[in-house]
């Protein structure tokens, strides 16, 4: 059985405009704790169910970080939440 392969996932990716998106979050929202809770989760079950192969899959720990934070501001449109990761900073 193959192990299972995600897609790259790094939350303090930097990139051209501005330095790092982390520096544009102020230092004690909503998102810098629910990024907090859910990286001192054990998913370990979760990523168990990955049963590998196929293409790569984006990582469980940050869709359970979107989802929260999505829920949280009162979004729970797929289609809302995919626009608030393309135009707010807190959601990226």
């Amino acid at each position: 059985m193959d192990k299972p392969k995600f897609k790259s996932y790094n939350h303090g990716q930097v990139t051209l405009f501005p330095p790092s998106l982390d520096e544009k979050v102020p230092e004690n929202p909503p998102a810098r704790i629910i990024n907090q809770i859910v990286d001192n989760l054990d998913l370990s079950k979760v990523f168990d169910t990955y049963k590998g192969g196929g293409t790569t899959a984006y990582n469980p720990r940050m869709m359970l970080k979107v989802v929260l934070y999505s829920y949280l501001n009162n979004i729970y449109s797929s289609r809302k939440i995919e626009q608030a990761l393309t135009d707010r900073v807190s959601f990226m």
